[in-house]
């Protein structure tokens, strides 16, 4: 994987958090740079961790499914970017929570980076380098949830869904990409 193709999937990955963090700018009334600084290190952190998991969890497999690693990895992108696309329509309303709290901050965390464990599985599939892979991704998710609790607080809900559907489409391009390089190329 070049760079720019690790560059992508951490965009992809960071809309989840950045949804997230727009809802957490709705919550409060003032933003603090302390709430800015939880947001990203929460954030950035699990979605940096959880490749890493996702990775060395891949690595004892891919001996056993060397001849269809490109297929993993198709289907996993593709279903946490079909996940997301879907949520993107949703009607739930949204909600803001106001509470940065260790408990609440772990659970949106581990939440918003379930589908960075799968990507680091496919990561150990690709042979990627998983150190230029997590600090790319993790650097992205603080950024972009930064970001996130400024345009929650300045502009509200507006752009939640289509965080959500942007990076869906964009983990789907990528897995799609994967399965093409593999098969034809």
């Amino acid at each position: 994987m070049n760079f720019l193709e690790i560059l992508v999937i951490a965009i992809g990955l960071s809309m989840d958090a950045f949804a997230v963090s727009i809802c957490k700018g709705l919550s409060v009334r003032k933003i603090e740079w302390k709430h800015v600084a939880l947001v990203a290190l929460w954030f950035g952190s699990f979605q940096a961790l959880m490749p890493v998991i996702g990775y060395y969890l891949g690595v004892g497999f891919t001996e056993v499914v060397s001849t269809v690693d490109h297929w993993i990895a198709f289907v996993l992108l593709s279903f946490i970017g079909g996940n997301m696309v879907k949520e993107s329509f949703s009607k739930e309303p949204v909600s803001g929570n106001a509470d940065f709290s260790f408990k609440t901050m772990f659970a949106m965390a581990v939440a918003t980076s379930i589908d960075a464990l799968a990507v680091g599985v496919s990561f150990a599939f690709l042979r990627a380098n998983i150190w230029i892979s997590v600090a790319v991704i993790g650097v992205i998710t603080a950024v972009f949830s930064s970001v996130g609790i400024f345009i929650g607080n300045a502009f509200g809900s507006r752009y939640k869904s289509r965080a959500e559907f942007a990076g869906g489409v964009i983990l789907i391009i990528m897995g799609l990409k994967i399965l093409v390089q593999h098969l034809f190329i």
